[in-house]
């Protein structure tokens, strides 16, 4: 394994601390439960918003807590579950008087440990509501779900969520609008490489150098098959074929298109995927009416990539240009 890291037990302490001392004006970190929270706290004007999850898909969800944005993430180890105390004592720290809404991706720790956290505050008299996010259409099943994953999509019901909380919306209007971006939110992966986790020393899984995973998970879970690797034309296909076929997505709509990579794709490479994906798009009748390429949620130094579309109307559109503060590269 060559990383940057001392002890791989203290890898995400260490990386949630440099997130932290990297945005003092923006955010709090509070150490005993992996907390990353906006600068202050709670605002008792709006509901508030938490995410947790596994570490290692930077920059979600830490590096997404701010204004119009999640008020608190407090993750797990790299590709673990959040301790069920980790989120119950996130709660209490974020809750507001006008209610906490937990985003979980679709996994069974993250929803046992969600689940379990919302049932302890609520026993306290804390208004909590739950939002599950599952826009992976790879697979029905997973080795670590009942249904399917979250994955990239959870950045738009993010982006939503946060700017109706920002507006002032009650807990049962939020919980709304992730419901229904999330119903209109439709993924799906390729991986070319595996990756390390720190703690486990060696790859989670190995390709060889003409394989690819087609609809891997970012945890590095199987994917619909191992096969031979593909043109970018090819691949972006296949995933647009899955996607726009699952909804289904028609002529005439207008959509959000994510090209996410999966934290050790170039640059360049995802801009040619989004230029493939946004022509094919076009040639269904489909437009592009905003666009996303970068990383969004990763899997360490993965090498591969996710599309995600969003059917969007006006209520989303806004949601989604509403503007927002976050840990990111300043220019």
């Amino acid at each position: 394994m060559k990383k940057f890291v001392n002890d791989p037990k203290q890898f995400v302490p260490d990386m949630l601390k440099g997130v932290a001392l990297a945005n003092p004006d923006l955010l709090d970190y509070v150490p005993e439960y992996n907390l990353i929270m906006r600068k202050g706290g709670a605002s008792h004007d709006r509901v508030s918003i938490i995410q947790g999850s596994g570490s290692g898909h930077e920059p979600a969800h830490v590096m997404v807590v701010g204004p119009g944005m999640l008020t608190g993430a407090c993750p797990g180890d790299v590709f673990a579950a959040p301790p069920a105390e980790y989120v119950y004592e996130s709660t209490k720290r974020l809750a507001s008087d006008k209610g906490v809404l937990l985003i979980v991706n679709n996994y069974t720790g993250d929803k046992m440990a969600f689940e379990m956290a919302a049932e302890d505050a609520t026993d306290e008299g804390i208004n909590v509501k739950l939002l599950f996010v599952n826009d992976d259409v790879a697979v029905t099943d997973s080795l670590y779900t009942v249904g399917r994953r979250g994955v990239a999509g959870n950045f738009f019901v993010i982006k939503a969520v946060g700017a109706a909380a920002e507006a002032g919306a009650d807990l049962d209007e939020v919980v709304r609008i992730g419901e229904k971006v999330n119903a209109n939110t439709r993924s799906m992966g390729v991986a070319l490489t595996g990756c390390t986790p720190p703690a486990k020393g060696e790859p989670i899984f190995t390709l060889a150098d003409d394989e690819m995973e087609m609809g891997v998970g970012i945890h590095g879970e199987p994917g619909r098959r191992r096969d031979t690797m593909g043109t970018a034309d090819e691949i972006v296909d296949e995933l647009l074929e899955a996607i726009v076929g699952d909804l289904p997505y028609q002529q005439g709509d207008e959509v959000a298109l994510m090209v996410n990579g999966l934290g050790g794709t170039p640059i360049s490479e995802l801009y040619l995927l989004y230029g493939i994906a946004a022509e094919r798009l076009a040639a269904m009748g489909i437009t592009v009416h905003r666009s996303y390429v970068g990383e969004y949620c990763t899997a360490l130094e993965m090498t591969g990539a996710s599309i995600t579309l969003v059917k969007l109307d006006d209520e989303i559109k806004e949601l989604l240009a509403a503007p927002a503060e976050v840990a990111t590269r300043v220019f």
